[in-house]
C-alpha cells in the first residue's frame, strides 16, 4: 500500500513539474544569438548558437546531435543544420555533455519532431525527468526545461554507434552527477582527427561541498574528474561553449575549413588546470 501510495504521489509530482517549466531569464545574450554553422572536422559540425554549442555528427545512417541549447535554441539549431546541406529529421541519436537548461532547453522538442533516441549518462537521468527541479543545484529554480524520457542509460567508456562512427562516453562527473564527454575518430581526405568533445568540470555552487546533501560524492567526483581529463589522449577538442575553447577567436565567419585551429590541446590543459585551481581553492574556503 505505501508502495502504491509512493507511485501515485510521484506521478502527480511529475505531472506538476511538466506544467511549470521556467526557463532562468537574464542569461548572456551570446547564449541566443545566431552564428554561422560550419565544419569542423571530418563529419563533425557546429550547429549551435554563439555561445551554446550544439555538434551535428553527420554518417549515411542519419545524424548524431550533441546538445540542444536553451528552449529558443531551437530555430537556430534547425536552420543551421539546413544551411549545411542536411536534413533536421534525419537525427537519430541525442546526447548531452550535461543536464542544464541551457543544454537542454530544446531537446524534448526535437526529440519529439525527430524521433531520435535520447542516450544518456545514468547519473543524470533522474534530472532529466524532472526538468531539472532535482538538481543538487539548480534545481533551486524549480522545473527549467521540459522533463524528458531518456531511452539509453550510458555508464562510463559505453560506446555510441550509428554507421561507421563509435563514440565513446566518458563519465566526468561534478558539474551535474553525469557529466560527460565524448571521444571519436574521424578523418576528412588528408588527416585522420581523434576529436574530444569535453564538457569542461566547472564549479556553479557557492555552497560548501559538505553542505550538499543531495550530492554527497561531489567532492570526489570533481577530484576524479579532474585526473581523468588530465589523461586524455586526443589530437583536436572542443567543448560544451564556445567560449570555453575560444571559438571565436580561433575562427570567424566565412574562414575555410580548417580543423587545425582546434587541436590546440595546450590550451585545454590551462583552461581545465585553472578550473582545478578554483576546485582546490574552493576545498580551502570550504574547510574554514
Amino acid at each position: 500500500m505505501k508502495r502504491i501510495l509512493f507511485l501515485i504521489m510521484l506521478f502527480f509530482r511529475l505531472s506538476g513539474f511538466a506544467q511549470t517549466v521556467k526557463e532562468p531569464l537574464n542569461n548572456p545574450k551570446e547564449w541566443s544569438q545566431a552564428t554561422q554553422p560550419f565544419r569542423i572536422a571530418g563529419n563533425l559540425y557546429y550547429v549551435g548558437t554563439y555561445d551554446l554549442a550544439s555538434y551535428l555528427i553527420v554518417t549515411n545512417a542519419g545524424s548524431i546531435l550533441i546538445n540542444t541549447g536553451l528552449a529558443n535554441s531551437l530555430p537556430i539549431i534547425k536552420q543551421n543544420i539546413k544551411k549545411l546541406g542536411f536534413d533536421y529529421k534525419s537525427i537519430k541519436i541525442l546526447l548531452l555533455t550535461q543536464a542544464h537548461f541551457d543544454h537542454t532547453g530544446a531537446l524534448t522538442a526535437i526529440k519529439r519532431e525527430t524521433g531520435a533516441k535520447l542516450y544518456v549518462d545514468d547519473q543524470d537521468a533522474d534530472i532529466l525527468k524532472t526538468g531539472g527541479a532535482t538538481d543538487y543545484e539548480m534545481g533551486k529554480y524549480g522545473v527549467t526545461f521540459k522533463p524528458v524520457q531518456p531511452d539509453v542509460l550510458l555508464k562510463n567508456n559505453d560506446k555510441i554507434k550509428l554507421s561507421n562512427t563509435v563514440l565513446t562516453m566518458l563519465h566526468h562527473p561534478g558539474h551535474t552527477k553525469g557529466s560527460c564527454s565524448f571521444l571519436f575518430n574521424t578523418k576528412d581526405k588528408s588527416s585522420e582527427y581523434k576529436i574530444l568533445i569535453a564538457n569542461m568540470p566547472s564549479i556553479i555552487t557557492d555552497r560548501k561541498f559538505s553542505d550538499i546533501a543531495s550530492y554527497r560524492n561531489i567532492e570526489r567526483d570533481y577530484a576524479e574528474t579532474f585526473k581523468a581529463m588530465k589523461n586524455i589522449d586526443f589530437n583536436l577538442w572542443v567543448a560544451s561553449h564556445a567560449s570555453q575553447f575560444n571559438l571565436h577567436e580561433k575562427r570567424k565567419p566565412g574562414d575555410a575549413y580548417n580543423p587545425k585551429v582546434f587541436m590546440d590541446k595546450k590550451l585545454y590543459l590551462k583552461n581545465l588546470q585553472d578550473l582545478e585551481n578554483d576546485f582546490k581553492e574552493k576545498i580551502k574556503i570550504d574547510s574554514h
